[in-house]
C-alpha cells in the first residue's frame, strides 16, 4: 500500500545511513554471529540527531547481517562509495513486469543493481542460507547463483516491506531478442498465452526446444566453464534441499541487432554504440563463469558487454546473459511437497533427500546436453577414420 515513491525514498535513506555507519566500523573477519545481527534505526519525518528530515511518513529501517553483506560486496569488488552512488544518487527505476511472485522490482539508474521485494519467509530463508552462501563464495567466487548484496526491511504504517539487493542480470542498454526461464522439466513448461502477448515474453523449456532445437553453441572452454559452474552451483542448492530454481537465459543476437540498426538508419551499421561496461567484478554473465576475464585473462569483456559469446544453428553471433534465479521461493514449495511425500512414502527422509539431487541432475543434464552445446570442431581427414573407433563419446 505504501506509495512507490515513498518506498523508494525510504530505501535510499536507509541504505545511505547503514552503509555510512558501517564505514566507521573496522574491517574484520566475518564471525558466525554476524549472520544473525539485525540493526534497526528509526527515521522520524522531522529528522533526529542520527537521521535527516524527509517528506515521507515516519519509518523504521532494518539492516540484516550488515557485516556479512559488506564482506560479500567486497568479494564481488563493489566499493561502498560505488554501492551508495549506484543506489542512492538518482531515483530508482521501477520495472513494470513484476515476476510471477508478485514482487516489485526496482533497478538502479546505472543498471548495476536490482532491488526486489521478498516475502517474510524468503527473507528468513536467505538469512539461514548466509553461512553456507559465505562458505560457497569463499571457495568459488565464480557462480551463477544470485549475488546478494544486502537484505533490508522498511517498516511503515504497521507494514513490513523486505527487500533484497542483487546483481542485475539483464542490462537495459543491451536489447534482448529472446528470454527463457529453463528448469530442465518439460511438464507444462510452455509460456502462457498471456505471457506471449507481452512485449518481452519469458518463454519456457518446451518453447526453447521448439525455437532452438539444436541448442546454443559455445566454444569448448566456455562450454566447460559454464557446465562446471552449473555443477558447483547445483551442488550448493542441493545441499540446502532447494528445488524449483530456473536458469534465466536472455539472448542478444548481434547479427540481428545490426540488421535492425541498418533498417532503422537506412545505412550500413558500423558503429554500434557500446554501452559502458559494468563496474562490479563478477557482475556480468561472462565473469560468473570465467572469473579471470577481468584480470587480463583471455577474453576481452568490454566488447561483449558482459555477455557470453555463442552462436545459434544458423551461425549468427549471440551474446548470452544467464543466471540461476528463484532460489528463495523454493523453500515454501519444498515444505509443501514434503508433507505429501511423507504421506505417500513411509521412509519420508530418504525421499526429501533424494528429490533435490534428482532436480539438480535433471537441471544440469538439460543445460549441458540440450540447451548448451560445444561448437563441433571440424575433424581433420586423417583423424576422421580413427575417431569413430578409438574415441567413445562420453554420454
Amino acid at each position: 500500500q505504501t506509495t512507490s515513491s515513498a518506498l523508494k525514498g525510504a530505501i535510499q535513506l536507509g541504505i545511505t545511513h547503514t552503509v555510512g555507519s558501517l564505514s566507521t566500523k573496522p574491517e574484520r573477519d566475518v564471525l558466525m554471529q554476524d549472520f544473525y545481527v539485525v540493526e534497526s534505526i528509526f527515521f522520524p519525518s522531522e529528522g533526529s540527531n542520527l537521521t535527516p528530515a524527509h517528506h515521507y511518513n515516519d519509518f523504521r529501517f532494518k539492516t540484516y547481517a550488515p557485516v556479512a553483506f559488506r564482506y560479500f560486496r567486497e568479494l564481488f569488488g563493489i566499493r561502498p562509495d560505488d554501492y551508495l552512488y549506484s543506489l542512492c544518487s538518482e531515483p530508482l527505476i521501477e520495472l513494470s513486469n513484476s515476476g510471477a511472485s508478485g514482487s516489485l522490482f526496482y533497478v538502479s539508474s546505472d543498471d548495476e543493481f536490482i532491488i526486489k521485494t521478498v516475502q517474510h519467509k524468503e527473507a528468513e530463508f536467505l538469512q539461514k542460507l548466509l553461512p553456507g552462501y559465505y562458505m560457497n563464495l569463499n571457495q568459488n567466487p565464480r557462480t551463477l547463483l544470485p549475488k546478494f548484496y544486502g537484505l533490508y526491511c522498511v517498516q511503515a504504517g504497521g507494514k513490513n516491506i523486505r527487500i533484497v539487493v542483487m546483481n542485475n542480470l539483464l542490462p537495459r542498454s543491451v536489447k534482448m531478442h529472446l528470454k527463457y526461464d529453463l528448469k530442465g522439466s518439460t511438464y507444462k513448461r510452455r509460456a502462457s498465452q498471456k505471457e506471449r502477448e507481452k512485449v518481452f515474453p519469458t518463454y519456457k523449456d518446451l518453447d526453447f526446444m521448439q525455437d532452438i532445437p539444436d541448442g546454443l553453441f559455445l566454444d569448448c572452454d566456455m562450454y566447460n566453464a559454464l557446465c562446471k559452474t552449473l555443477q558447483r552451483d547445483c551442488l550448493v542448492l542441493q545441499s540446502f534441499k532447494i528445488m524449483d530454481y530456473s536458469l534465466l537465459v536472455a539472448i542478444h543476437n548481434i547479427d540481428l541487432a545490426q540488421r535492425e540498426h541498418a533498417m532503422a538508419d537506412g545505412t550500413s551499421q558500423t558503429d554500434m554504440r557500446r554501452p559502458a561496461a559494468q563496474k562490479a567484478l563478477y557482475s556480468t554473465a561472462m565473469e560468473s563463469i570465467q572469473g579471470e576475464a577481468r584480470r587480463g585473462g583471455t577474453i576481452e569483456t568490454d566488447d561483449q558487454m558482459g555477455g557470453i559469446p555463442a552462436r545459434n544453428a544458423k551461425g549468427e553471433r549471440l551474446l548470452l546473459y544467464i543466471g540461476i534465479i528463484d532460489v528463495l521461493q523454493s523453500y515454501r514449495f519444498v515444505k509443501k511437497l514434503e508433507h505429501s511425500w511423507k504421506a505417500l512414502v513411509h521412509d519420508g527422509d530418504t525421499v526429501s533427500v533424494h528429490r533435490p539431487s534428482f532436480y539438480a541432475e535433471r537441471f544440469q543434464r538439460f543445460m549441458c546436453n540440450t540447451a548448451f552445446k560445444k561448437i563441433p570442431l571440424k575433424p581433420s581427414p586423417s583423424k576422421k577414420s580413427r575417431s569413430g573407433t578409438t574415441v567413445p563419446r562420453r554420454s
